[in-house]
Order: C-alpha cells, then structure tokens, then sequence
C-alpha cells in the first residue's frame, strides 16, 4: 500500500494533533448544549472515533450512509441515502463529522436535510478541506486542515475501499487510480 503513496500529506501525529485541537474548540464551544454528533460512513469513522474522545463533554453519535462517488474518484454530483439516523435531532444540536469537504455536494445535501428535522443547531466538522474543487459552497465550522487539489487516502479515506487503514494521510499516485 505505502508504495502506491506519492507523498504523505499529513502524518499520524500531525492527525493527532489537529484533532486534539478540534476537540478542544468543540468542546468549548458547546459546553451547556445537547451535542450530537452525526458522521457519513465509512470514510469519517475513523475521524468520528478519535474526535469523540477529544471532546470533553457528553454526547450522542449516530452513522448515515451518503453515496456520490460509487467506486470512481470524482463525485457524481448525486447524492442519496443508503442508510439514514435512527434517532430524532429535535433538541439537539448537530455536529456533522466529515473526514473531507470536497464539492461540497454531499455536506449541502446532508446539512440541508438535517436542517429540516427541527434540531436546535446544525454545523460542520470536517478533517480536511479542499477548496480548489469547490461546486456548491458549503461553510464548515470547524475545519482541521486545508488540502490541494490531490486525490488523498488513508485515515478512513479510500480508493475502491482500498487504504482507509494507513495511519497518515496520503497522495495516492495518479497511476493507481488512471488504469
């Protein structure tokens, strides 16, 4: 796996540590709220564990499944639901926990939608950011890094379902995913 990496763009204490620090402003910034924190599987899990336990507060968790890319590298533009929240978000102030904003197709589709559920907040959370591929804009809250235009895998991020369990964050070469 590491030889199909052109270069590691973040390391895993570099991870480490911009999660620690979203942690921290989370925390702070949500003392006294109900927070709740919604992640898009499978790629953000990873992100979601380690973030949870960086923030000093109570809260609950809950799992959707969002599709826009299938098995490809670029988003298709639509996104749907493969697997919705089973709890309901009125009272609550959401966190979405994104591994990366892209597009910003999919974060659009999911806040919007939450929005509409009656929930006393809505704001995003995303690990990385990566402006340049912007389509529809999207305003995270919290943002842990943001990124170029390169085609990244690892810490939950994939190709193909491939390189989600690297520790670090890296550019995968061009010829891995051109064939």
């Amino acid at each position: 796996m590491v030889n199909d990496i052109r270069e590691v763009l973040l390391t895993k204490e570099e991870i480490e540590k911009l999660v620690k620090d979203l942690g921290a402003r989370i925390t702070e910034d949500y003392k006294g709220k109900n927070l709740f924190l919604i992640t898009v599987l499978k790629g953000a899990s990873v992100f979601m564990a380690d973030l949870m336990r960086a923030i000093d507060l109570p809260c609950e968790i809950e799992f959707m499944v969002l599709s826009s890319y299938g098995s490809g590298t670029t988003s298709t533009g639509s996104v749907k639901i493969v697997k919705d929240i089973d709890l309901p978000l009125e009272g609550k102030d959401v966190l979405v926990v994104e591994d990366i904003l892209d597009t910003g197709y999919t974060l659009d589709f999911l806040f919007n939608l939450l929005k509409k559920r009656n929930p006393n907040s809505v704001e995003i959370c995303t690990l990385l950011d990566k402006p340049e591929r912007r389509k529809v804009q999207v305003a995270a809250k919290y943002i842990g890094r943001e990124i170029p235009d390169e085609f990244v895998v690892g810490y939950g991020l994939d190709y193909d379902e491939k390189y989600r369990n690297m520790p670090f964050i890296g550019i995968l070469k061009p010829e891995v995913y051109s064939n």
